[in-house]
């Protein structure tokens, strides 16, 4: 991929690229204080000033164009172009490392944290340039269901710089495996010893192993075939002595045998690069001695959404979305599945699904679509040496996700919620057409009622709050009206209060592990304070997917911020006007508080030690608070 990565760095793509990393780079450090100065004004853009220090000792300026946006006090550059100011010269800034090495005396952190941002900076340069440039060439996609759009999205966060860093992936890997490049492919399969899995089943379903009969169909006997002729050669033997018999018997290749065999095991799939990158090696070990056994890359054939590790079954749009863990970085965070959340994830779903299913506001009025996680296996790294289990932790498993089409009227259409901003090739918004039929106010209004209420109602009817931000909330539309939503991504992205009482109780969840720590310091699903819950889901419905579409609208609609937070504020009120007797819970879980704790994201890149990244910021909501709460 030389030849690939040379062409990149030389194309016009590369630029533009440069450019948007710049300015979330930029953006999100002023934001989070991670530079306090300059201090960026409201209202009006105007020019600010870095200084820093050239590798020869001189001064160096950086200046752009920003302003502090309404909404939670965003920082926002402009379009222009960053430019570098030295004694010799004024020339556009074309380097990212340049500009980090010359600002790195104002940047809290060590030199080798530095250089690991710094090395996802440049990942993200490098992948995202490959797929504005793969896109750029092909024709404009004709994008006509839910799954399609999950792929078509190639913009990657609109806050974070690391936005497609994909650490772990080379140039051939992203386009083998990323999403926008439309890639398709089986997964592996391997077969792992009953005791060596865990698994986590929904009340709605009767087994695991029935599940993985209906996942593989006819593939299933294939599998069993493969897993008798291994476990009957003389290389692979079954520990337990009470296997015995079934050992001594298999080489008659009978229906009974097999079953008897499979019965040892359970069946798990693993994303292709995973097996090649991660698990082959990790678990050569296991695979010498028939803890696990190799199946082959077979079955139904999948796509990858914009998540990466979620993939689409392309066979049967009704069977599950599969999640899988990836032993790679993308934005914030590593991107496995700890053991943990795979337990946890149909219970979760389970008391959400009951807890739709038996609230009538929630399936009469609002129409909720709840995507249940209702399966999930995970290989148990305990039993390994701490050493070991370091190596293999949070990297093996899968979890099963309720496909949405099942669950759509006819005339419904639906697309991510990250969806509402995107550009066709000719810059035109997706969303215009609507907004032409019902008119902008109308159809702006009617999109933050459907995607406020559920939410809210969820927070203060039944204590509980979701990471509902991006495509973990999908819009549901009819004729382009906006009409109902549905959520999704449970195992790790729910927060609750269990000192709150809740007439069905709670899910019995499994804890994370002390070391979890060093893989994702939030992994908390309970909450002592109601405040957190409160924070958490405000920070992705209002600080992340309310804002950028208030960011949208009014660059390309002309609507202004104060408009579409005034609908917010509106919607809420109405809300709260309607259930007074949760007057109680409007006071705990205060959405209109001057100021909400969000995560710093950028922040959390450079960040050495213990201790969380978040940082409070004003709330657009406030100004509209009622005169009862005060």
């Amino acid at each position: 991929m030389n030849g690939l990565t040379a062409a990149l760095v030389r194309s016009e793509e590369w630029i533009r690229v440069r450019r948007r990393i710049f300015r979330q780079l930029v953006e999100s450090f002023l934001y989070e204080q991670i530079w306090s100065e300059p201090v960026i004004g409201p209202h009006v853009e105007a020019e600010y000033t870095l200084r820093g220090e050239t590798e020869a000792g001189e001064q160096v300026e950086y200046t752009f164009w920003a302003v502090r946006k309404e909404s939670f006090g965003r920082i926002r550059l402009s379009d222009k172009p960053i430019m570098r100011i030295t004694t010799e010269e004024r020339a556009e800034a074309d380097s990212i490392p340049r500009f980090l090495l010359e600002m790195a005396a104002h940047i809290p952190t060590s030199e080798a944290q530095l250089a690991q941002f710094m090395d996802e900076l440049q990942q993200t340069h490098l992948k995202d340039t490959l797929s504005v440039r793969w896109c750029s060439n092909q024709p404009e996609p004709r994008i006509s269901e839910y799954d399609e759009w999950e792929s078509a999205l190639i913009e990657g966060h609109p806050y974070h710089p690391c936005y497609k860093s994909r650490v772990g992936f080379t140039l051939s890997d992203n386009e083998a495996y990323g999403p926008e490049f439309g890639p398709e492919f089986k997964l592996v399969w391997i077969a792992i010893k009953q005791d060596a899995a865990q698994i986590s089943i929904s009340s709605s379903l009767d087994t695991y192993a029935a599940f993985i009969h209906n996942e593989l169909g006819e593939e299933l006997q294939t599998f069993k075939l493969i897993l008798q002729e291994a476990i009957s050669s003389e290389k692979l033997k079954l520990v337990s002595s009470s296997n015995a018999n079934v050992v001594s018997g298999v080489k008659e290749n009978t229906d009974g045998d097999r079953e008897a065999i499979a019965d040892q095991y359970v069946f798990v799939p693993v994303h292709p690069w995973q097996w090649e990158r991660i698990i082959s090696v990790a678990c050569a070990e296991q695979l010498r001695t028939g803890e696990m056994v190799y199946l082959g890359q077979a079955g139904d054939t999948y796509r990858p959404q914009q998540s990466i590790r979620t993939l689409t079954n392309v066979s049967h749009r009704d069977k599950p979305y599969v999640k899988l863990p990836l032993n790679m970085v993308n934005t914030s965070s590593g991107r496995i599945l700890a053991q943990h959340t795979i337990m946890n994830a149909a219970r979760i779903s389970d008391w959400l699904g009951r807890v739709a299913a038996e609230d009538s506001f929630f399936g009469d009025e609002l129409g909720l679509i709840v995507l249940k996680e209702i399966a999930g296996v995970s290989y148990r790294h305990q039993k390994l040496p701490n050493m070991l289990e370091q190596k293999i932790y949070g990297s093996l498993g899968a979890i099963w996700r309720e496909s949405l089409h099942p669950r759509l009227m006819a005339g419904e259409d639906a697309l991510p919620f990250n969806a509402l901003c995107h550009l066709d090739q000719q810059g035109t918004p997706v969303i215009k057409p609507w907004t032409d039929e019902y008119g902008l106010d109308r159809w702006a209004r009617q999109l933050v009622n459907v995607a406020v209420v559920p939410l809210i109602h969820l927070l203060y009817a039944h204590g509980a709050a979701l990471e509902s931000h991006a495509q973990n909330m999908i819009i549901v539309l009819n004729q382009g009206w906006p009409s109902r939503i549905a959520l999704k991504d449970f195992h790790d992205g729910v927060r609750y209060c269990p000192s709150i009482p809740h007439p069905f109780g709670y899910p019995d969840i499994e804890y994370p592990p002390a070391n979890h720590q060093r893989v994702n310091r939030n992994s908390f699903v309970e909450k002592e304070d109601p405040s957190e819950v409160k924070d958490f889901m405000l920070d992705a419905l209002l600080f992340i997917n309310l804002t950028e579409v208030a960011f949208f609208l009014e660059k390309h609609f002309g609507l202004s911020e104060k408009q579409w937070w005034r609908m917010a504020a509106e919607v809420i009120l109405d809300y709260q006007e309607r259930f007074p007797e949760l007057q109680a819970r409007f006071e705990q879980f205060d959405v209109f508080a001057p100021e909400i704790e969000v995560e710093q994201l950028t922040r959390r890149r450079i960040h050495e030690g213990p201790g969380d990244c978040v940082h409070r910021v004003s709330n657009p909501l406030h100004v509209y608070r009622p005169v009862r709460q005060n």
